[in-house]
């Protein structure tokens, strides 16, 4: 038996015994080592939440108050400035730049925690992937948090509110998917090269403009568009949109690239991770 970080022990206590010999497919085992693990993902997820708050002076307020900034902003310069003809153009906005924070606030936060990963691992076993996935559920406890503002503007702004808002269950676990496969890729690439989290965030601007969030897919020029249509958000944000702005439900084509995407995200991500887990000893 060879003996790693999981921590080898007598017979005599119950701390799991790591045997190289028995590893198995990394692709598998990993995913067993977070299931084992998914107590501390609560647990980082409680402790990461609680920790921004509290060092908040407005706390809980801010997360529900900082897309409405957001929107006050883009809206006078989209609808007033550049008279862009979008009707209830707050509700339009907001329906896929809530989604959009999520996205970007999932995969950046997953990105910065791979030196909290680095440290941790060096004492003690526990499977890096737990990192990723708590990254994306503090961004979904944010996403449901800004929610509350979103409500508000459907009914300031007089928007009808729909039954198809009961399907936004199902976007949000597209999204977390996909999210967590992208978190997965970049988190392993900055557990190796430091300017890895600060590239991803250079190229999460263009990205932001290539995703029909404040415009119109139909206001892109047709020599551009298959930008748009390459873009796997694209699709993601109409899912999450379009029960909330339009009333109904994506259509069977948005729906189909968006599972898709979300799938493949995941099991690509998922794959890169535990190719390069035996770069960082499992955890040592």
């Amino acid at each position: 038996m060879t003996k790693d970080s999981r921590a080898p022990t007598d017979s005599s206590n119950d701390l799991p015994v790591y045997d190289s010999a028995r590893l198995g497919i990394p692709f598998f085992s990993e995913a067993k080592a977070l299931w084992e693990y998914r107590h501390l993902v609560r647990e980082l997820i409680a402790r990461d939440v609680t920790v921004r708050y509290k060092r908040s002076v407005l706390g809980v307020v801010w997360t529900m108050l900082n897309p409405l900034l957001n929107m006050v902003a883009l809206t006078v310069v989209f609808s007033v400035i550049l008279r862009q003809g979008i009707e209830h153009f707050p509700v339009y906005f907001l329906g896929g730049m809530l989604f959009w924070n999520f996205f970007a606030q999932s995969t950046g936060h997953a990105a910065s925690l791979s030196v909290d990963a680095a440290e941790t691992t060096r004492r003690i076993y526990v499977p890096r992937s737990v990192f990723v996935v708590a990254a994306v559920g503090v961004g979904l406890v944010n996403l449901v948090l800004s929610i509350v503002p979103l409500l508000l503007i459907v009914a300031v702004t007089g928007h009808p509110f729909h039954a198809t808002w009961l399907f936004l269950p199902v976007a949000v676990l597209l999204g977390a998917m996909f999210c967590t496969g992208v978190g997965l890729v970049i988190f392993t690439l900055a557990s190796r090269f430091v300017d890895v989290r600060e590239t991803y965030m250079t190229l999460l601007t263009p990205w932001f403009f290539l995703t029909p969030i404040v415009y119109e897919p139909s206001l892109v020029p047709e020599q551009y568009r298959w930008l748009v249509r390459w873009n796997p958000m694209t699709y993601l944000v109409e899912v999450f949109r379009a029960p909330i702005y339009n009333g109904w439900l994506p259509g069977h084509n948005t729906l189909a690239f968006a599972v898709v995407a979300a799938i493949a995200s995941l099991v690509l991500g998922w794959a890169f991770y535990a190719s390069r887990i035996e770069e960082y000893g499992r955890g040592a």
